[in-house]
């Protein structure tokens, strides 16, 4: 699987290996931000941001589609609340992630982590 990379990388919690799974035009759409963060110079603060907050991360399953996407199933806790969710990657000609979204469930694991993990990045950050 090419999220194979990604996976170790965010596992070990290493920002260099994580962000090297990312093309330099990256787009994240995000549960919590109306507008994308674009480029990896704007998703690079995210996950410096995340790789800190992440306490008991899990990936669960992942699933493969035919047209060069794949789907990781994760759980992690953020202080108190565990927090569920999917990883949408779709990878470019290279096999590097060009396109990112993220789901998250229960709805107060999306708000705490609006609340303490995106209130650490600029409004601003990201927008084309």
């Amino acid at each position: 699987m090419q999220c194979d990379a990604f996976r170790k990388a965010v596992e070990t919690l290493d920002l260099e290996a994580t962000l090297a799974t990312f093309a330099p035009t990256i787009v994240l759409r995000s549960p919590v931000r109306d507008e994308p963060l674009r480029g990896k110079e704007a998703v690079g603060p995210l996950f410096a941001i995340l790789l800190q907050t992440f306490k008991e991360l899990r990936f669960l399953e992942s699933f493969t589609s035919a047209d060069g996407g794949e789907l990781l199933h994760f759980q992690w806790r953020l202080g108190e609340r565990k927090v569920e969710g999917v990883d949408m990657m779709h990878f470019d000609e290279i096999g590097l992630i060009d396109d990112y979204a993220v789901m998250i469930r229960p709805l107060s694991a999306l708000q705490a982590m609006r609340d303490s993990v995106f209130a650490q990045l600029p409004p601003d950050a990201g927008s084309a």
